[in-house]
């Protein structure tokens, strides 16, 4: 039988398309230019990679703090709408501002701040699930929102990629081609928001409004989770394995600039894990409903491991490839079956609070995964032993994972 998105399930769904631009722009196009603005100012490949990694780790840990405080803010009637409207916007206007400067300092830190907005709109986005859609549909809207995220981003990223790797013949300076791609990107993202906004209505909320009730709120969650093995096993497991996964996205254009390859093959490559993404992430969502989505999840994480240590390896752009093909293949899969088994084990009316707890273990969690990546670069002298090191954060993620689904059995 046909799986059938309902009207608010498909302007969910179109949110994804609308950020996941950003994403792409930020794993591919965004660490280039950055590298051409850091060859301008005669930093080496390896400080290039370093701050890269740097500002990726700042950016996360800044909404490790403040992911549980504006979550459990968010959990107020009528309040997740505005807050996730403010992350948007934040995430977007900071986009666009990229392409006005030529220092390569001042654009880490404008980008660093279009992260944090970027982030706090997921925890928003993903804590909303509870509300458009019932318990048993989660697993398979959510692999919808990331496929059709992931092949959605295509339109805007293919007339960005032409313009950068065409200014030259169209005439134009690689910083205009800049300003004009990152408005496109920003103007798509919060197109693609409008539709969720009209329609989303916040279901699960809690009655307290004050500023006291949220952080009294948000230690009995804390407290809660702690006591709740289930839970806590799967947000321990989620800080290991999608550390990895997060660390795999944000550095995998500066990892293969960092090893000389070919800019347009890189972002092809990254266009090719767009496309097939697509499908590998429907497909994982109707095999979830087949098999046990603990299963597919458990699945996802082993081939993530494969990944790593394949990554440790590679040495040529036809690696390359075949890893951007690997990653296309379960990157849907793990992201949308964690953020549909962990919706579906915690108390919806406090979905906000819950998310904002796992935003620390999960984009806060990179933290950990840039910052080894960069610093075994660095003293070693090589990205590969850097990027191999993410192997043992999969490893310990599946047994943590495993922990967790005996203990909802039990």
């Amino acid at each position: 039988m046909k799986f059938k998105l309902t009207d608010q399930e498909k302007k969910w769904v179109l949110y994804d398309v609308g950020n996941s631009a950003f994403v792409l722009l930020a794993a591919t196009i965004i660490p280039i230019y950055f590298n051409y603005l850091a060859k301008n100012a005669g930093l080496s490949s390896v400080d290039y990679l370093t701050y890269w990694g740097y500002t990726a780790s700042i950016a996360t840990l800044v909404m490790a703090f403040l992911g549980p405080v504006v979550g459990s803010i968010s959990d107020r009637k009528g309040w997740k709408k505005w807050i996730f409207l403010a992350s948007v916007l934040l995430g977007a206007l900071c986009g666009l501002f990229l392409g006005f400067t030529k220092s390569w300092l001042v654009f880490l830190i404008i980008f660093l701040i279009a992260k944090v907005g970027f982030n706090g709109s997921l925890i928003f986005y993903d804590s909303m699930l509870g509300d458009i859609t019932e318990p048993e549909r989660m697993d398979n809207v959510s692999s919808q929102g990331y496929a059709w995220g992931y092949i959605g981003s295509c339109l805007p990223f293919l007339a960005c990629l032409g313009l950068v790797l065409g200014s030259g013949k169209i005439g134009i300076s690689m910083q205009t081609a800049m300003m004009i791609s990152f408005l496109i990107v920003s103007v798509w993202w919060i197109i693609c928001t409008i539709p969720l906004l009209r329609v989303y209505k916040q279901k699960h909320y809690v009655e307290e409004s004050s500023w006291k009730h949220d952080f009294i709120r948000l230690g009995h969650t804390i407290k809660d989770a702690l006591k709740n093995k289930q839970i806590l096993l799967f947000v321990v497991a989620f800080f290991f394995y999608i550390d990895g996964v997060y660390t795999i996205i944000d550095m995998a254009t500066a990892v293969g600039t960092a090893l000389g390859f070919d800019t347009a093959g890189l972002l092809l490559a990254l266009l090719a894990t767009q496309i097939v993404a697509f499908p590998a992430s429907i497909i994982t969502g109707r095999l979830s409903q087949k098999k046990s989505p603990e299963a597919m999840l458990s699945v996802c994480i082993l081939a993530y491991c494969g990944i790593a240590v394949f990554a440790m390896l590679m040495t040529s752009q036809v690696h390359f490839w075949i890893l951007a093909i690997a990653v296309g293949m379960f990157q849907g899969g793990i992201q949308a079956l964690s953020r549909s088994y962990f919706a579906k084990i915690i108390p919806p009316e406090k979905s906000g609070e819950y998310f904002g707890l796992l935003d620390i273990c999960g984009k806060g969690a990179s933290l950990m995964g840039t910052m080894t990546v960069s610093i075994v670069s660095q003293i070693l002298g090589s990205v590969n032993a850097g990027v191999g090191m993410l192997t043992l954060f999969f490893l310990v993620g599946i047994c943590l994972f495993r922990m967790s689904v005996k203990a909802g059995k039990r």
